[in-house]
């Protein structure tokens, strides 16, 4: 193995590590929801808020720092944000009282919003194009592995035996490890020796929203995470409180559709490298509403084996954030701009998605139903999927998108 792939491994396996890491973290609130919100007397306002201001935050965090990042480098901007989301993770195991811990979870926010835009920027960098779909993927899928199916279990076994607020310490030390290990191993991107990050002009960042594909990405992004939030909030209750069905029966099926995310999180997009963006982004769209529509049919309660398996076979939402968050929009921009690119479709997909399409879901729910919500997160996939008809497949030749256009009229179609 030469030293060029062996590096390129080296850097998959740390970076799948620390974002395992981020979403251990960010996903850690939601779990130990139950243990804290007594103690601090919240309501179910409250804990959403809780959620919804560290979506904004890392919303605009991942754009802003992204950009940064195109201008000064990654690892500038990336290990202080790495060992600042670790200490928030801490400190919010200090925190007493709602407000203490809103601050504390939006400034984690800002700190781990920068993790999705540059780690995938680097890897997209330092990957040979043959093998890009796949380290995307599998880094991307360990949000699956570690922050749905692991860290649910670890932070609540914790909390039960010493507490949340140690539970909040617990999860915050990987954080400090995968720092130390960027630090000493990852390196710069570079391209035939020269640094890749100039400083780009604002005309030239402005530049970005004359591809087409950006705005189509954008909007796939909304799609998808409004498919995303409305089936992990949602889906729960939607199981125990209309099905029927004891929450043990909820958390076998929705571990199960982790567990597939989490399969064909990289199946999918290393699939990609060999057939195109596109195709795949389609089928993956499709598979994804069946998930949502799944959980609609009452028959297949009677058989959990058999609705394990199809939300196990039909999620994949892992895989669809590597193509139309990462894989696309970095692929069709400048290379200056990979960073920047991912920041603003994950930007889009937050604010319009994480944040607006769960208060849009709550509401229906209250007048019509929890089945509605199902039906939103199904309508999210079908957005995606019209985003995707309309893409371009990104240019495969390095030089596809290593030129920033001559001049604001002569941007791409």
């Amino acid at each position: 193995m030469d030293s060029t792939k062996r590096y390129e491994n080296t850097l998959v396996a740390i970076l799948f590590f620390t974002w395992g890491t981020v979403f251990l973290d960010r996903m850690s609130q939601l779990y130990l929801a139950p243990y804290f919100a007594p103690e601090f007397h919240l309501s179910r306002e409250q804990i959403g808020t809780l959620a919804s201001a560290l979506a904004i935050a890392w919303a605009a965090s991942t754009l802003f720092f992204g950009a940064l990042s195109d201008r000064v480098g990654r690892r500038p901007v990336l290990i202080p944000a790495v060992f600042a989301f670790s200490a928030l993770s801490w400190m919010s195991g200090l925190a007493h009282s709602f407000h203490q811990l809103l601050l504390i979870r939006a400034l984690m926010g800002v700190a781990e919003g920068p993790t999705w835009s540059i780690m995938t920027a680097l890897i997209e960098e330092s990957s040979q194009a043959k093998r890009r779909g796949r380290n995307i993927g599998l880094v991307v899928s360990a949000a699956a592995l570690v922050g749905l199916a692991a860290a649910p279990v670890l932070t609540t076994q914790v909390a039960s035996r010493w507490g949340w607020r140690s539970a909040f310490f617990v999860a915050g030390v990987p954080g400090l490890l995968a720092g130390f290990l960027i630090w000493k191993f990852v390196k710069e991107p570079s391209a035939n020796g020269e640094t890749t990050h100039r400083k780009p002009s604002l005309r030239e960042y402005v530049s970005i929203l004359r591809y087409r594909n950006i705005w189509l990405c954008c909007l796939g992004a909304t799609g998808f995470m409004s498919w995303l939030f409305a089936l992990n909030v949602f889906a729960p209750l939607y199981i125990t409180e209309v099905a029927h069905e004891p929450a043990t029966t909820a958390g076998f099926l929705l571990g199960a559709s982790g567990l597939g995310s989490f399969f064909l999180g990289f199946l999918l997009p290393s699939l990609s490298d060999r057939v195109g963006r596109k195709p795949v982004l389609l089928l993956m769209a499709a598979l994804s509403a069946v998930v949502p529509l799944a959980f609609l049919v009452p028959v297949l309660y009677l058989y959990p084996l058999l609705l394990a398996a199809i939300v196990f076979t039909a999620n994949t939402g892992q895989g669809i954030a590597s193509l139309i968050l990462v894989l696309i929009p970095t692929e069709s921009v400048p290379s200056q701009f990979r960073a920047t690119s991912i920041g603003l479709t994950t930007l889009a997909g937050e604010i319009m998605g994480a944040t607006g399409a769960p208060l849009l879901a709550g509401a229906l729910a209250e007048k019509h139903g929890l089945g509605l919500t199902m039906w939103l997160a199904a309508i999210g996939s079908a957005v995606l999927f019209l985003a995707a008809l309309f893409l371009h497949e990104p240019g495969r030749s390095p030089s596809a998108a290593s030129v920033i256009p001559s001049a604001i009229g002569a941007g791409p179609q």
